[in-house]
């Protein structure tokens, strides 16, 4: 049994003998209600005279699940079952978790004491994070009703390895399930079976049962923070609102508005450090080991895009808690032109559908979900609805893809609930993995140059792609090459022939801008390397392979283009190196840092400083010193004087760090500018701008 990165495969609708299995689930109207779709189980009384028949079924909603193993006493696994019944039949998906049965007390004494289970009156359970173990695919259950006294249940059991975020298939496991009367602390009338569980060669594993305790399937809870001026996004304006949303897939899903007087750290663009810092600040709770909770904020503008971004992944992950936080700019004007139909030239929050779209489109991203552009649904991306057909906004859809819909209910549980998986892993064969993308390398030439031919180990590489058309014809590609976008992913292969990849830091931006070019040109873009999920990226010394793809949709066709190069990696120069070195390797904060900037990362502030404060590495890591001190952070005003001075002849820069660097210097007076080591400042940057006519010409003029 090999694990697997990608989740395992959503269970199918599971129709009677004798009837056609669709596909595609059948839409779900978000105006009816839970309770008027889904009735409580079918009783028919007496027939003829001849005995009582009761015609039993499952009722749709969430179950309380608990597997108690063989021969054992001390622990068992608890969890939830959900059942959907819709026309094709049902379908069905469980997860369980590990829990102990007693557990220690040390006061007043060391002693064994009971360790409860949920409550099942209290409705849909919540389990600690770090107990999850199994992910429960149905193959097998009733889809109708019985007149039996049970049926049997089948499912595929995968074992998750939270070190790894991988998937291991165990087989299929069986019970059959009687029904039985639900015992006290079950809701009225609620559904309850017992069977004993077989594993895929018939042995005897335990005993398992499952008791329905919500017509909803997941439970999770909202809370939206804004600063005064952004408003709240409370529904589209046209009658659809956060509880139609969830509604509709069956979460039941609690929205609240809590502070709504957030402090703008300095003016009215919020970095994603910031943001993320305002959570965790000013958010109601934090345990989300009892309840899943998201952190939606509003604010006027944000620095890293224009309408909304879910900030808590990669980069934007200064706890390393993924997918808590989202945020949406209230701010941003719409462009005034006809692609915008009837909000065109007006302020985001004042144009309600728009608004509200873009932050349920963001709390998908938290929930774990991509960007699907099968239709005008919330996974979509305002711009591309815009320019799709009809008149925006009344071109959409207001409910979620269909695919969407069925792994908001199914997908395991760590991939929809916050805090669990990190964003971006691949959910299976949708979306497409790259392996399966049209190659446009006949068309297209990706080239990866690092910026160095080699570096000291411990320094960033920094590397250079150039995309160019070779095609006859224009092609339409990301407008960006960032690993602020969702397009750019690669790997890194050390001396020893280890693979480490990376990805995009922020791949979950609401806009998602394309362009154009030509026949005959490039587009250039530069990436500064230092970790990925597996770690440092170049943690040892000698030659290092560099291998970087381009992901995107061409009419419709997944696509894609690949280039590689090499690096060589030093070893340490002197016992101040190797321990500066050691300190940037070992501290995963370093790369938020990078990102992100602020003085929050204790760890990544640390680590720069070491580097700053060794002759070997300061040049390498002099502009990202720069960077973090010439942008603002919470009370912390901008320094952009301090961010020159720091900047001289050795600094490694690539010209995207240049132009960064250049902003930040332009809100110097000329005067200021002028002074002795800021000057010398900004003639290393001019020398680092060699090439790019056009940014040496801007520095120049800052002279």
């Amino acid at each position: 049994m090999t694990p697997s990165r990608s989740a395992p495969p959503l269970p199918q609708s599971l129709v009677p003998e004798g009837r056609a299995e669709s596909t595609d689930d059948p839409p779900r109207l978000a105006t009816t209600s839970v309770a008027a779709r889904y009735a409580q189980p079918i009783s028919i009384g007496p027939v003829y005279r001849q005995p009582t028949y009761r015609f039993q079924s499952l009722r749709h909603g969430c179950y309380f699940l608990q597997w108690r193993p063989k021969d054992t006493w001390w622990y068992r696994f608890n969890g939830t079952m959900r059942v959907e019944r819709h026309g094709a039949g049902t379908t069905a998906s469980g997860d369980l978790y590990h829990h102990n049965a007693y557990i220690i007390q040390r006061w007043p004494s060391y002693r064994f004491v009971s360790n409860p289970d949920p409550s099942p009156s209290a409705g849909i359970p919540i389990f600690p994070r770090s107990g999850y173990r199994y992910y429960l695919r149905v193959t097998g259950i009733l889809e109708w009703f019985t007149i039996g006294s049970g049926f049997t249940l089948r499912f595929e059991r995968h074992r998750f390895d939270s070190s790894s975020n991988s998937w291991t298939n165990e087989g299929e496991f069986s019970a059959y399930m009687a029904f039985k009367p639900a015992p006290s602390g079950y809701p009225s009338g609620a559904t309850y079976l017992e069977g004993d569980l077989k594993d895929p060669v018939g042995t005897d594993v335990g005993r398992i049962s499952m008791g329905w305790v919500s017509p909803f399937l997941r439970k999770a809870v909202l809370e939206v923070d804004r600063v005064s001026q952004s408003e709240y996004p409370a529904d589209n304006g046209g009658g659809v609102d956060w509880a139609d949303v969830y509604e509709a897939v069956d979460w039941d899903v609690s929205v609240y508005e809590s502070d709504t007087d957030l402090s703008e750290p300095s003016g009215e663009f919020w970095s994603d450090a910031e943001m993320h810092a305002a959570m965790l600040d000013r958010r109601d709770s934090s345990d989300l080991d009892n309840e899943w909770r998201y952190h939606l904020i509003c604010v006027r503008r944000l620095d890293s895009t224009s309408r909304g971004i879910m900030y808590d992944a990669y980069g934007g992950d200064s706890n390393n808690i993924p997918r808590e936080g989202a945020s949406i700019a209230s701010h941003w004007t719409i462009p005034d032109t006809s692609q915008w139909g009837t909000v065109a030239g007006e302020r985001f929050g004042a144009a309600a559908a728009p608004y509200f779209r873009t932050a349920v489109h963001e709390i998908g991203h938290a929930m774990g979900l991509y960007h699907n552009t099968a239709d005008t649904g919330f996974m979509n991306t305002t711009g591309t609805i815009a320019a799709s057909a009809g008149t925006f906004p009344g071109n959409v859809q207001w409910a979620f893809n269909g695919a969407d819909q069925r792994r908001l209910r199914h997908m395991p549980d760590p991939w929809v609930r916050p805090g669990m998986i990190p964003f971006g892993q691949s959910y299976g064969s949708t979306p497409v993995s790259p392996e399966d993308r049209l190659d446009l390398g006949e068309d297209l030439q990706l080239s990866v140059e690092p910026l160095l031919d080699s570096v000291p180990i411990g320094a960033p590489v920094r590397v250079r792609l150039t995309l160019t058309n070779h095609a006859e014809v224009p092609l339409r590609v990301p407008d960006s090459l960032s690993l602020k976008t969702e397009h750019v992913r690669g790997e890194v292969v050390d001396p020893s022939g280890t693979v480490r990849g990376f990805q995009s830091i922020l791949r979950c931006i609401e806009e998602e801008e394309m362009s154009t070019l030509e026949a005959g040109e490039s587009m250039t873009h530069d990436l500064t390397l230092l970790r990925g999920a597996q770690g440092a990226l170049f943690p040892a010394p000698g030659a290092h392979t560099v291998r970087v793809s381009v992901t995107w949709e061409l009419d419709g066709m997944p696509v894609r283009v690949a280039g590689k190069g090499s690096v060589m990696v030093e070893p340490a120069r002197d016992q101040s190196h190797a321990s500066a070195a050691l300190k940037v390797l070992s501290a995963p904060d370093l790369l938020l840092t990078l990102a992100l900037g602020g003085d929050h990362l204790d760890e990544g502030v640390e680590a720069l400083k070491a580097a700053m404060d060794d002759d070997t590495l300061a040049p390498h890591y002099g502009v990202i010193e720069a960077k973090r001190v010439g942008r603002r952070f919470k009370d912390r005003e901008a320094d952009p004087a301090k961010a020159l001075e720091i900047i001289d002849d050795k600094t490694v820069m690539s010209p995207s760090e240049v132009r960064r660097m250049t902003t930040i210097a332009k809100e110097l007076p000329a005067k200021e500018r002028k002074k002795k080591n800021r000057a010398s400042g900004l003639r290393a940057m001019k020398k680092r701008a060699a090439g790019a006519d056009a940014l040496k010409g801007e520095v120049d003029g800052l002279l």
